[in-house]
């Protein structure tokens, strides 16, 4: 499944990132099965999840390393990289289609722009 988005719908997701707080934490383990696992696992709840990355990661301490540790989760996770400020970065994956109009995850979800 590769998503593509557009300028604005990338401005329009980090503007609804910027009010949340990190759900996870990528500290010296770097990126391990563990984090990936809870990373896809929490798509099933939400669309857009915010990660921090700690000083303490091991090899990654330049700009580009931090933005390969996103492009390495967005991949495994099956989610879009949306962008990475400094050390937070921010991934959304849409929620699959439902049939259940009745659904609140369906009721819930991102209407990106156009």
């Amino acid at each position: 499944m590769s998503i593509t988005l557009t300028s604005k719908q990338r401005a329009y997701l980090k503007g609804l990132a910027s009010n949340e707080k990190p759900l996870f934490s990528i500290g010296k383990s770097n990126l391990t099965p563990e984090i990936t696992n809870a990373v896809a696992e929490a798509f099933a709840n939400r669309e857009i999840i915010k990660v921090n990355i700690l000083k303490s990661t091991a090899d990654e301490q330049d700009a580009e390393g931090l933005k390969n540790i996103g492009e390495i989760l967005a991949e495994r996770t099956g989610a879009v990289l949306v962008c990475n400020i400094g050390r937070k970065l921010v991934l959304y994956k849409p929620f699959k289609e439902s049939k259940d109009k009745k659904d609140k995850k369906y009721a819930n979800r991102i209407i990106l722009p156009k």
